[in-house]
């Protein structure tokens, strides 16, 4: 699992941000931290909860030049529905090949609810070097991060 300190993986994937792109990770390195969050599946109630908290700070983000990216496994017409749907204005990153979400070692199985290959939940923010200056993993993917534990890790990366 990719922790702090390390290195980030570099992420090449689609981009859901209103329309289908390719993504590439370092393309946003350099400008600001990158915060990347993890999620398990799009329209689900703990990940629509998650994604609007973000979106409710993303003013603070900005502020603090940090770029929101969120990644699940869910297809990105599914994701820009997602965004539509609750008025997302950070993009959201397509991972279907699970590549970023095994780099960042965060699979995980729902079995209950039929997820199976997911991200965990979970958050990594990243310097315009690409290291990791902050992770967090949930115990439990129903949890969410710490708003203000993340926006402070933004602030000094």
């Amino acid at each position: 699992m990719v922790s702090t300190g390390d290195t980030a993986p570099d992420i090449s994937a689609t981009i859901a941000n209103g329309e289908v792109e390719a993504f590439e990770l370092s393309d946003h390195l350099g400008d600001g931290p990158v915060v990347l969050a993890f999620f398990p599946g799009a329209f689900t109630p703990p990940c629509s909860n998650e994604m609007v908290a973000l979106q409710e700070h993303l003013g603070d983000f900005h502020d603090a030049g940090a770029t929101i990216l969120g990644l699940s496994a869910d297809s990105a017409f599914s994701l820009n529905s997602f965004r539509e749907e609750h008025g997302l204005e950070f993009d959201l990153v397509s991972d279907m090949g699970r590549d970023a979400i095994d780099d960042y070692g965060v699979r995980i199985d729902i079995e209950d609810l039929g997820l199976l290959g997911v991200a965990n939940r979970s958050v990594f923010v990243l310097d315009d070097d690409g290291e990791v200056t902050y992770s967090w993993v949930a115990d439990d993917p129903t949890n969410e991060p710490d708003y203000e534990a993340l926006l402070d890790a933004v602030a000094s990366a």
